[in-house]
């Protein structure tokens, strides 16, 4: 397939922003924090956009970002190594039980999720006293965590330990779904928690003060960054190492005890297969492109080099796909993270009702209230469009839809 397939977007001293959007919705604010961004010295080559793309904090989500020589830590946002798991099952739809809710409680029981926002009460989202499983995987991370607690020693009062194996909230969610041949899959959607955003927040303003006296002349101050070889630029690559090891293994952690918790709900065994792999869509690392060794930031955006297998979750109610990367170059071999927000939290809230949210995932076991009235399906693109925008950087697999959804 020919590969002009994206739209060129060009602004005087910006580097050139291609984009995979036939087809979908883009906001004008978001194109223009796209050129702020394409703007800075250090971009190598191009910003690849991917059809999910909107408005995000200092950068776009949706968007892919090389670099060379300097990294912005806003790019990477504050959910450092957010992103998919998902595990293919032997057992078909016939074997689930056919009243869903009690799988969903189990899963409900089996995984901490959510938020409880009192200082006196104990966060419902975390755990009191993580089980075995969870410190055996904390075991692995506490002596890099512990270096980075030595130079950064706010990093000690997050939820890190009692966060590892939980959901959270917003967008996060947990699913069992069925694909084409009636299989059952389960998938989940996460990343690095508590600590995750400490750390994030931490590097943010480490940058916006580095460069206070040139901040006024960026065009967003939450496009401030270390340079390479600078005091921090190291200290934050290790802590953006930490926080994604952390995401992945938060997302093997919640998997493990969701499959527990579906096979106490399922009459039979089942062997599982890790089809589709554990992705980050929010992350940072060193990659190779056009010949040279860069760093490539993807905020909202799935590694999909050839043959790589990745997960495109649709929102609650609608399809997501499993699939496999085509190693497009010119996209940095990346695709999209998900279907991308039309609009904020706060409008989907004033303009959909729980009657909207009822009809729109009547198909599926959910939490049908008015606080996840933000997640529903018609706040996003549509997940086809996003899909056919996107057919030179991905094929499809597997189309799965949802049956269960577990909400933060």
């Amino acid at each position: 397939m020919a590969h002009n397939d994206y739209a060129l977007l060009t602004s005087q001293n910006a580097a050139p922003v291609k984009m995979w959007t036939h087809g979908v919705p883009v906001e004008p604010e978001a194109q223009q924090q796209l050129l702020n961004t394409a703007k800075m010295p250090f971009i190598f080559k191009h910003l690849a956009v991917m059809p999910d793309v909107h408005l995000g904090k200092g950068s776009t989500i949706g968007s892919v970002i090389p670099t060379k020589g300097a990294i912005i830590p806003a790019a990477v946002g504050v959910d450092i190594g957010c992103g998919m798991i998902a595990v293919r099952t032997s057992l078909l739809a016939g074997d689930l039980p056919d009243n869903l809710s009690g799988l969903r409680s189990a899963i409900e029981q089996a995984v901490p999720h959510g938020r409880t926002n009192t200082r006196s009460r104990r966060d419902k989202g975390a755990w009191d006293t993580p089980p075995e499983e969870v410190s055996t995987h904390w075991g692995t991370l506490a002596p890099r965590f512990k270096r980075l607690t030595d130079k950064y020693p706010s990093l000690l009062k997050t939820n890190n330990h009692q966060h590892l194996g939980t959901l959270g909230t917003g967008n996060h969610f947990i699913e069992v779904c069925l694909d084409e041949q009636q299989r059952v899959w389960v998938m989940l959607h996460s990343g690095s928690r508590g600590v995750g955003n400490a750390i994030g927040n931490v590097f943010i303003t480490l940058a916006q003060q580095d460069m206070q006296q040139h901040i006024a002349n960026l065009p967003d101050r939450n496009l401030a960054y270390f340079q390479e070889g600078s005091r921090h630029y190291n200290d934050y690559i290790d802590a953006v190492e930490w926080a994604q090891d952390f995401a992945r293994q938060n997302r093997e952690v919640m998997m493990s005890r969701v499959l527990a918790a579906l096979s106490r709900s399922v009459s039979k065994p089942f062997l599982t297969q890790q089809e589709a792999v554990n992705c980050h869509h929010n992350y940072v690392q060193k990659e190779r492109h056009f010949g040279e060794e860069v760093l490539v930031t993807r905020k909202g955006a799935v590694s999909a080099q050839k043959g790589q297998m990745g997960i495109i979750p649709g929102s609650m109610g609608a399809k997501s796909f499993i699939v496999r990367g085509l190693g497009n170059e010119e996209s940095f071999c990346s695709c999209s993270h998900g279907a991308g927000r039309t609009m904020s939290r706060t409008a989907a809230k004033k303009r959909f009702t729980v009657a909207d949210q009822i009809r729109a995932t009547a198909h599926v076991e959910c939490r049908k209230d008015s606080e996840v009235i933000d997640e529903i399906p018609m706040a996003y693109k549509d997940i086809d469009a996003v899909m056919a925008a996107q057919s030179s950087l991905v094929e499809i697999v597997h189309t799965l839809r949802q049956v269960v959804c577990v909400k933060g």
